[in-house]
Parts: C-alpha cells; sequence; structure tokens
C-alpha cells in the first residue's frame, strides 16, 4: 500500500492522479500556494522527504518542519509549477522530469491565514540526490512513511510561542517524531495525515 505504484493508483482511483482538474479555492480571494511531497523508495521503504524551516525574525513558520513550497508566482503556469520552481529554489532538487504521482486536497492554515489556500502535489523520484538548501532551509530529512502510517512515532510537544497559525502555549501539540528527533506537526502534521487519509480509506486521523 505504501510503495510507489500503489500510491499512484490509489491517488488516480480518489481522482486525484495528475490529470485530474484542481477545482476552484473556496474563497475567490484566496492567495495561493504549492508544495512538494517528494517520495522516494529506498531499501524497501517508501520514504517522504522534509524541509526544517531556518529560525528567522518575523517567519510565521520559523523553525518548523514543513514541505518545500511557497507562493505562486506570476510567472508559474499552474500550481504544480510553483511547487517544482519553490523546491528548486529551497532545496536544489529538480522535479521538472520527476512523475507527479498526483495531488492531495487544497489545504487551509487553522487560523490567522484564512485567505491562504495551499495545494499540495506528491512527486516520485529515485536515488540519493545531492541537495543544495537555501538561506530559507536549515535542513533536509527523509523519513520512511511506514511508522508514521502505523503511528509508532505519534507524539505530542510542547511549542515555542512564535506562531499564529493554533493557539499555542496552550499544552502540548500532536504531531510525529522522526527518528533524529524533529517534530512535525501543525499544518504539515495535518498534509501528511490527509495523505494517508486518501491513500488509505481505513487509516483513522489521529488529534491535531
Amino acid at each position: 500500500m505504501l510503495d510507489l505504484v500503489s500510491i499512484r493508483s490509489r491517488l488516480a482511483a480518489r481522482g486525484l492522479g495528475p490529470a485530474a482538474a484542481r477545482p476552484p479555492s473556496a474563497t475567490a480571494t484566496a492567495r495561493e500556494a504549492a508544495v512538494a511531497i517528494v517520495l522516494r523508495e529506498r531499501r524497501g521503504d517508501t520514504e517522504m522527504l522534509f524541509i526544517q524551516r531556518a529560525e528567522r525574525a518575523g517567519d510565521p513558520w520559523s523553525g518548523h518542519m514543513a514541505f518545500p513550497g511557497g507562493h505562486r508566482d506570476p510567472e508559474d503556469a499552474d500550481l504544480p509549477s510553483a511547487a517544482v520552481r519553490e523546491t528548486w529554489e529551497e532545496i536544489g532538487l529538480d522535479l521538472s522530469r520527476a512523475p507527479l504521482l498526483g495531488a492531495l486536497p487544497d489545504q487551509h492554515p487553522m487560523s490567522g491565514r484564512r485567505n491562504l489556500v495551499v495545494a499540495p502535489f506528491v512527486f516520485a523520484i529515485a536515488g540519493e540526490p545531492a541537495l543544495a538548501l537555501n538561506q530559507e532551509v536549515a535542513a533536509a530529512v527523509w523519513s520512511p512513511l511506514a511508522p508514521m502510517h502505523r503511528g509508532e512515532n505519534a507524539a505530542r510537544s510542547r511549542l515555542p510561542s512564535h506562531d499564529d497559525d493554533v493557539a499555542l502555549g496552550a499544552g502540548a501539540f500532536h504531531g510525529f517524531r522522526l527518528q533524529d528527533g524533529r517534530f512535525v506537526w501543525g499544518l504539515t502534521y495535518r498534509m501528511v495525515q490527509t495523505f494517508f487519509e486518501t491513500i488509505d480509506p481505513r487509516y483513522r486521523r489521529r488529534p491535531d
């Protein structure tokens, strides 16, 4: 189920394959952004690529785990093109010829940025590509899908209160603890769960 052939098949079966038309944004005035969910098969496991954003003053996602991506620019032909461009700019990974397996439903920040719509696109690559991180990215981390899918690394963590996407300081937040200790939470955590819901009808979403 977690191999790339099955993932492509499941996305297509849900009408979310690469040829699927993307539904219009719920808000006509919404700003559009796109992220790349990059997958690869390595040593019998399927892995997902995360980035850790650099610590930057004034950045609401400073230090967060994320997927490469960003806002759509006027020169971008479409949202997948925006995801490809941003991935190249942020981590030096060229997805222009990588298979596009499909897309996930649009995502929305929980609060504070309801005029932003984030479109996730799922790509597949092979091998161990060299990455060149720009100043916006502190690290790039591959993590196997299976422990997240099975909930083996589900965790809760208290977080610093420099983000207004959620009401911080109220307690611990749910997410996935990666092998190196980094914590995936918030919008990225929700996108990972949406990915699992899309490819596995038996998957049960865990609390945000």
